[in-house]
């Protein structure tokens, strides 16, 4: 078993899981794999079984009864991750829209440099977002600037969905408590993993949109984030953040 692992959640990914899982484990840090599937209809599941024929040991999958949310998958599949030794754990989706030859970037970082939460940013050098529409690149800039007015975090990118955890912040945070499913599930890792004071650092990354398949975007995911960085904030008020040890 490797000490690196990416965590993809999937729903209906037939068109890109293939093409993704064999870059993925030709990477050259030897990378292990989890496929979170939630119970996809369109048999994703069943094609990440076939691969692990030739994986062995390489690829594994975490199958979940139906669709819990985003937040939900990546906490099974980090509740995984500890469980099976692993001391570098990522985060990715499976539709290309992050580019796999960034995970070295986010690795070494780690790795290299004490960094204990390492960021694909699509906003610390500029704005990196090909093919995008023009809204939803700037719901997702202001988004970041709205959390960073209302939480005080300095990143940039605040609903990025392409990192790597130390495992020490991942046993450190309480899994369990954390709420949120969607976009804000991603700002309230970030803002739990700052506010217990850890190494954050935001590497930049060019984002492009997905080729093949379909978004899970939704109008409640939307709102979730928005409406829930002000309860994150204000529930953060009455919590004490310290990390093992201290």
């Amino acid at each position: 078993m490797n000490n690196a692992v990416v965590i993809i959640p999937t729903y209906n990914e037939k068109e890109n899981i293939v093409s993704m899982v064999n870059t993925v484990l030709a990477m050259p840090e030897n990378f292990d794999l989890l496929v979170v599937d939630d119970n996809s209809p369109d048999g994703t599941a069943e094609m990440v079984k076939q691969l692990q024929i030739t994986f062995n040991g390489r690829l594994h999958i975490l199958q979940r009864k139906g669709k819990e949310g985003l937040g939900r998958a990546y906490i099974a599949g980090f509740k995984w991750a500890l469980e099976n030794n692993y001391n570098y754990i990522f985060e990715m989706d499976a539709d290309f829209s992050h580019n796999p030859a960034d995970l070295s970037k986010l690795y070494h970082s780690c790795l290299n440099e004490a960094t204990d939460l390492a960021i694909g940013s699509r906003y610390v050098s500029g704005v990196n977002v090909i093919n995008w529409p023009i809204s939803r690149v700037l719901m997702s800039y202001f988004a970041s600037i709205y959390v960073k007015m209302i939480t005080g975090m300095k990143i940039h990118d605040a609903t990025a969905g392409f990192k790597c955890f130390r495992r020490r912040v991942l046993e450190t945070l309480d899994l369990d408590k954390i709420q949120f499913k969607g976009y804000a599930f991603q700002i309230e890792m970030k803002f739990a993993t700052w506010k217990l004071g850890f190494n954050i650092k935001e590497i930049p990354i060019v984002f492009t949109d997905r080729k093949a398949g379909s978004s899970k975007m939704t109008g409640g995911i939307f709102n979730e984030a928005l409406f829930g960085v002000i309860i994150m904030k204000y529930r953060s008020l009455f919590r004490s953040y310290r990390k093992k040890n201290e």
